[in-house]
C-alpha cells in the first residue's frame, strides 16, 4: 500500500525519469544527524514555559480574555512540535470559551477556531465558523483567506477562486502561498513554484522564523514534486537549521533517502528517531510502506497494529478516515467497513481525492461499474494527483477499458518519486 508523503498540499504529475533505484546520492548523514540525535528539544521546552507564563495570566484575569487567545496559541504550536492530540483538543476547547467571552475582535478567535477545525479535517464547522467570522466584518481579507483555505478542501473550487480574486495582491506573502495552491491544484507546477519562491523571499526579508519556516518546508515538497531532489534536500536541511526538531522536515528527508535512493535502512532510522519524540499515526503507515518494500511481512502487519492502536483515540475523530478507510480495503479485505468509512468521508469532504478512494475500493470489492461511474462523475479532470490516477487505471483494467491505461501508465512512472517504489511495482503490473 501507498502511504502518501501528505503536505496538504495536492500532488501533481510530475516528470522524473526513473523507477529504477537513483545512482546520485543525494542525502547525507552528515547534514542531519545532529537533528537527529537531539538531547532535549528546545522549542517543546520554551512552548511550556510560555503556556506557565499564560497559565499564571488567566488565574488573576476575571475576564479570562486576556490569557485566552495566548494559551490556545501555544496549545497549537505544542501539538505542530509534539504531534500529541490532546494539544490540538485543549486548543479547541480554549478558542470556544475566547469566541464565548470576548466582547471585542471575536473575529480572531473565530478564525484562530476555524484554523482549528481545519486541522482536525471538521471542515463543514470551519466552514461555518469562518463565514461567521466574515460576517462580523464582510470587507475582511483574513476571513476570506481561512474561508479560501477550506473550500480548497472542501471541493468548491468555484467558491476558492472567487474568495482568492477578493485578496489578490502580487506583493503579499498570504495571496502568494494560496495562488501557489490554486496553480497546484490546477497542475502548473512551474507557477507554483515561482509563487512559493516570491512567497519565501517575503518571508525571508520580514525576518519572521514562522513564515520563513512554512516557506522552507513547502518550497521543498514542491522541489520534490518537480523532480528538483537536490534543492528539495537543501530547503529541509534550511527548515532543520531554524528548527532543529522539525518533524516535517526530518520526515521529508526520510522521504528522499526511500524513494529516490532507495535506501530503507536510512529512511526507517531517520523514521524511528522522528517517532521517539513526535507522535503521530503517519510513521506507523511510514513504517508499514518500508515494511512491505523489505518484504517483511511480520513488520508490517505490527506497523498496522500500531497505527490502529494510535487513530482508535476518538480525539482523532474524522483526521485519518481516508486511511483507515483504504487500509481496511487493501490490508484486510474488509470492503464493507472501508466502504461505509469512504460514503460518510464524501459527505464531509467531497473531493475528487475523496470520491477516487472510494471508487477504487468499490473497485477492489468487485463492483467495477459502479466504481467506473463515481470516477466519471466525481473525479476525472478535477485533479492531478497520481494516486488518483493510479485509481483510475486499476478501474479501466478491471472494465477491460485497456486503451485508457497506456497514457495514464508512462505518467505515472515518470511519477515514481511522488508514488515511491511500492506502488510503482504496482503500477508496472497493471
Amino acid at each position: 500500500m501507498k502511504i502518501v508523503n501528505y503536505t496538504g498540499i495536492l500532488i501533481i504529475f510530475v516528470m522524473i525519469t526513473s523507477c529504477q533505484k537513483s545512482e546520485v546520492q543525494i542525502t547525507n548523514q552528515k547534514d542531519y544527524n545532529t537533528y537527529l540525535n537531539l538531547k532535549r528539544n528546545n522549542k517543546t521546552e520554551n512552548l511550556n514555559l510560555r503556556l506557565t507564563f499564560w497559565n499564571k495570566k488567566l488565574n488573576k484575569d476575571s475576564t479570562r480574555i486576556v490569557a485566552l487567545g495566548p494559551i490556545a496559541k501555544v496549545y497549537s504550536s505544542l501539538f505542530q512540535h509534539t504531534g500529541d492530540i490532546e494539544y490540538l483538543k485543549k486548543a479547541e476547547q480554549t478558542l470556544l470559551k475566547s469566541v464565548e467571552v470576548a466582547a471585542i475582535e471575536k473575529e480572531g478567535y473565530l478564525l484562530a477556531l476555524a484554523k482549528n477545525y481545519i486541522s482536525q479535517h471538521r471542515f463543514i464547522e470551519a466552514e461555518k465558523v469562518a463565514e461567521k467570522a466574515l460576517k462580523t466584518n464582510a470587507n475582511s481579507k483574513a476571513s476570506k483567506m481561512v474561508l479560501f483555505d477550506i473550500s480548497m478542501e472542501l471541493g468548491k473550487y468555484n467558491e476558492a477562486e472567487k474568495y482568492l480574486e477578493s485578496f489578490a495582491n502580487l506583493s503579499d506573502y498570504n495571496f502568494l502561498i494560496r495562488l501557489a495552491k490554486w496553480n497546484d491544484h490546477n497542475g502548473n507546477l512551474d507557477a507554483t513554484i515561482r509563487n512559493m519562491e516570491k512567497a519565501k523571499s517575503i518571508a525571508e526579508k520580514s525576518n519572521k522564523k514562522e513564515l520563513i519556516l512554512w516557506s522552507y518546508t513547502n518550497l521543498a515538497d514542491f522541489y520534490g514534486h518537480a523532480g528538483r531532489i537536490k534543492d528539495s534536500y537543501t530547503y529541509y536541511l534550511k527548515a532543520l537549521q531554524i528548527d532543529p526538531s522539525n518533524a516535517y522536515a526530518k520526515k521529508g528527508i526520510a522521504w528522499i533517502a526511500y524513494s529516490y535512493e532507495q535506501n530503507a535502512k536510512e529512511a526507517l532510522r531517520i523514521i524511528n528517531t522522528i517517532a521517539e519524540s513526535h507522535r503521530a499515526p503517519d510513521y506507523a503507515l511510514f513504517k508499514a510502506e518500508i515494511a512491505e518494500y523489505q518484504k517483511n511481512k511480520e513488520a508490517k502487519i505490527a506497523n498496522f497494529k500500531q497505527y490502529f492502536d494510535i487513530v482508535k483515540n476518538p480525539e482523532y475523530g474524522d483526521m485519518y478516515n481516508t486511511y483507515n478507510a483504504l487500509i481496511r480495503a487493501e490490508e484486510f479485505d474488509d470492503y464493507d467497513e472501508a466502504i461505509k468509512i469512504a460514503v460518510e468521508e464524501t459527505k464531509k469532504r467531497p473531493t475528487p481525492e475523496v470520491y477516487s478512494v472510494l471508487a477504487h475500493i468499490l473497485n477492489l470489492k468487485g463492483e467495477y461499474k459502479t466504481a467506473l461511474q463515481i470516477a466519471e462523475t466525481h473525479v476525472i479532470g478535477r485533479t492531478y494527483e497520481p494516486e488518483v490516477y493510479y485509481h483510475l487505471a486499476k478501474i479501466y483494467k478491471s472494465n477491460k477499458q485497456i486503451d485508457k491505461i497506456v497514457p495514464i501508465k508512462k505518467e505515472l512512472l515518470e511519477s515514481s518519486y511522488e508514488l515511491g517504489p511500492v506502488l510503482i511495482r504496482e503500477i508496472e503490473n497493471l
